[in-house]
């Protein structure tokens, strides 16, 4: 199950409730916005609080009065507007689009009220999961330098050994070169 599933719309609704309560924010308009997409559950479903908005189509930005950050700002498709009602415009012909939202509060790092709407990136997730696959691409390119390294550097060695006529050498070296080739199969 997808980790924004796990948030639901009461739980949305609940908390933009609880911040609308107890914190002021910057831009009056906001507040009016936050309560509108309380009244409906089918924008609230589309609804998902983040704090990285890097790379999404559909952002807000919200600011209260104790923080010193951008009071409003509303981007779409790379479009930014600081205007309130032209988010409102484009959540209400729009229903069906996500948006995800910044609440930039005092403190909110470790809010558990924010913590428990909060929501990873989509496009986090998607760089996460493509630096484990390069992380681990380049392990198995590492891994196979060091096993070449090491054949190669056994070759030299055992040459060595036959040259001077080192039995005892000879024998363990190719134990150990017999080792790296049954790991290799």
């Amino acid at each position: 199950m997808d980790v924004s599933e796990c948030v639901t719309v009461s739980e949305k609704r609940d908390f933009i409730q609880w911040f609308l309560t107890r914190f002021e924010l910057q831009k009056r308009e906001a507040a009016w916005l936050l309560n509108y997409l309380c009244s409906d559950d089918q924008i609230l479903k589309r609804i998902h609080f983040v704090d990285n908005l890097r790379q999404l189509p559909k952002t807000m930005v919200i600011s209260t009065r104790c923080s010193r950050s951008t009071p409003f700002k509303f981007t779409k498709n790379k479009r930014v507007s600081n205007d309130v009602e032209s988010a409102f415009y484009d959540i209400r012909t729009c229903p069906h689009e996500d948006l995800y939202i910044s609440l930039l509060f005092k403190e909110r790092t470790s809010c558990p009220e924010y913590a428990a709407v909060l929501e990873v990136n989509p496009m986090e997730r998607q760089d996460l999961v493509q630096d484990t696959l390069i992380s681990l691409i380049a392990e198995m390119v590492l891994d196979d330098a060091v096993r070449d390294f090491r054949k190669k550097d056994l070759y030299r060695r055992i040459d060595a050994a036959l040259e001077k006529g080192d039995e005892e050498q000879f024998l363990q070296l190719t134990e150990q070169w017999l080792k790296i080739v049954e790991v290799k199969k």
